[in-house]
């Protein structure tokens, strides 16, 4: 690659970039900043775009424009080459063969950078261009899952042939980022936050550990560490959440934070006795997840308009119900903030609080010490809320005062288990609340289930199967699904999208109530009447839209 005489500012002039004046007002601020670039200052004066400037860059160094989320990166190639190097110059290492490395960098021209490269790997670097942004996030990303990697390999060359017995608890708990257990556990989570998975599994088996994580609701597995590295991995993560480390007979939950890049993450902990050890549960509560649909609590606008006339009510309870991991608790979540906004008293009770929320009074169940769901909830009710949020309703004797309270002036959000919205009815009568109390207090049943996207990067569209008619409408020709690639962790999906079924409890559906009405009555009277969505009519949009694919919606259709 020829260097000499390189004037990129020249180049931008001939493809008609920047203009003559346009280029002399950046020499004349280049005086002033000789640290920067002459391309930089023309971006940040806002004459060119970032693109703009990597097609003169590639014009004049004979170099190819990538998109780094398009490419399939070699793990060996990035690990040659220190991450502080990397990270500082926006260099990243895709494929090694032989002595020819080929790498991906925003700045061809900082040679001090590419040369320190070459040192470290003795290759022949052939280079190619990307944007800042989405190179930044693929090194962050793949060296995240390098640093994960070789942590449980160099922990399981560690303890190879240690004893547990071994294991001193004074190391676990001194913090230091060198020991082979501290800096596995801290690069599992690191790994974990960085591909936005929303829980880390640490299963003992008779022979070894399995670190498993789940990413857009499906778990995958990761890493495979030695059996013997398990109770001082267990022993790390109990002193983090200040849990007993003596104790291994009983269930314990927890929770501790991590600070990542400037930003804090909660990390929720659940230990299990099994037969091989115990089984660790991390739940990563990120706040940085982006989600569709923020400001409407992560709705469309149909079921936005369905909703939101629910919570100027002054009192009754409304139900967020589906299955676990649903995004049940988070859609509370966005609720209960945006009602903070108003001049009113709102109190929790959840297990665990898993967000802290200003201006909200949450306290956490603690069954131990007798504080139950029921017994807090009572408690609550002397506070003088004029809100409550029960985290779950999951006995008799919770959805009973749940119900009184609404019934005597509040507004009461809740959640429950249930396939769909009007099975809360059912539900809650078999739990044992009465008829006429669940008529009175009922303002709204909203079901929620969470659907994986497909990968805008990789999706193509594609015709669909006699089958997916079948089951679609003879009217959906085509549907888009991802490929697969780094930007998605080869999946073909990348984050999901919440789909909703929508129930306002009017008089006649009270009616219903009081009358003992079959299920399906109350169902075929909210779709005539209330124009009601079912959760399968909500996921078909979606596929029609080219955002989901058929089996995503045979996950959650029961039709």
């Amino acid at each position: 690659m020829k260097t000499t005489n390189l004037r990129i500012g020249d180049i931008l002039v001939e493809k008609g970039y920047v203009t003559p004046d346009q280029m002399n007002q950046a020499l004349a601020w280049q005086k002033e900043h000789r640290d920067k670039r002459v391309g930089q200052i023309l971006m940040e004066l806002g004459f060119v775009s970032e693109s703009q400037v990597l097609d003169a860059l590639a014009s004049r160094l004979h170099l190819n424009i990538v998109d780094v989320a398009q490419l399939s990166v070699d793990l060996q190639a990035v690990g040659k080459v220190s991450r502080e190097v990397c990270e500082k110059n926006l260099i990243l290492p895709v494929s090694l063969q032989g002595h020819n490395m080929e790498i991906v960098t925003n700045d061809p021209l900082n040679y001090f950078a590419l040369e320190e490269v070459r040192q470290q790997t003795g290759c022949h670097l052939e280079i190619s261009l990307s944007e800042e942004e989405p190179l930044r996030k693929a090194i962050s990303y793949y060296f995240a899952e390098v640093n994960a990697r070789k942590a449980a390999t160099q922990a399981n060359v560690d303890f190879a042939v240690a004893a547990q017995d071994e294991i001193e608890i004074e190391d676990l708990e001194s913090g230091d980022d060198e020991a082979p257990i501290i800096r596995l556990l801290n690069s599992l989570i690191e790994r974990a936050i960085k591909t936005e998975a929303s829980d880390i599994h640490i299963e003992p088996f008779e022979t070894e550990t399995k670190v498993r994580m789940r990413i857009d609701g499906v778990i995958m597995e990761y890493v495979t560490i030695q059996r013997n590295i398990h109770a001082p991995l267990i022993a790390r993560i109990k002193i983090l959440s200040n849990l007993d480390i003596a104790e291994k007979r009983i269930p314990q939950d927890g929770h501790f934070r991590v600070t990542l890049e400037g930003g804090s993450v909660n990390i929720r902990v659940s230990i299990l006795p099994t037969v091989f050890g115990e089984n660790a549960v991390l739940r990563i509560m990120a706040a940085t997840t982006h989600m569709d649909h923020a400001d409407h609590f992560g709705m469309d606008d149909y079921s936005y308009n369905q909703f939101a006339p629910m919570l100027n009510h002054p009192n009754g309870i409304i139900y967020i119900t589906g299955p676990t991991g649903s995004g049940k608790s988070t859609t509370l979540y966005m609720v209960l903030d945006y009602l903070s906004g108003r001049n009113v008293n709102i109190s929790t009770i959840e297990d665990p609080v898993e967000k802290n929320l200003p201006g909200i009074n949450q306290t956490q169940v603690n069954p131990v010490a007798g504080l139950t769901f029921d017994v807090g909830l009572r408690a609550l009710m002397r506070q003088d809320p004029d809100i409550i949020m029960v985290g779950e309703t999951r006995d008799g004797e919770t959805a009973g005062t749940s119900v009184r309270a609404a019934i005597t002036g509040h507004v009461v959000l809740s959640t429950l288990h249930t396939n769909d919205a009007v099975s809360s009815i059912v539900r809650l009568e078999d739990m044992g609340v009465e008829t006429y109390l669940v008529a009175n207090s009922l303002v709204g049943l909203v079901a929620q289930r969470l659907m994986r996207k497909v990968c805008p990067n990789c999706s193509t569209e594609m015709p669909t199967t006699e089958q997916e008619r079948n089951f679609l409408g003879e009217d959906i020709k085509t549907i888009r699904r991802g490929a697969g690639c780094s930007r998605c962790n080869h999946t073909g999906y990348s984050g999901r999208i919440a789909v909703h079924e929508i129930v306002a409890i009017d008089n006649q559906i009270r009616r219903m109530i009081i009358n003992h009405s079959p299920v399906e009555e109350i169902s075929a009277y909210a779709r005539e009447h209330q124009h009601m969505r079912t959760l399968k009519e909500s996921g078909l949009i979606l596929v029609k839209e080219g955002k989901t694919t058929p089996e995503e919606l045979l996950k959650i259709s029961y039709e």
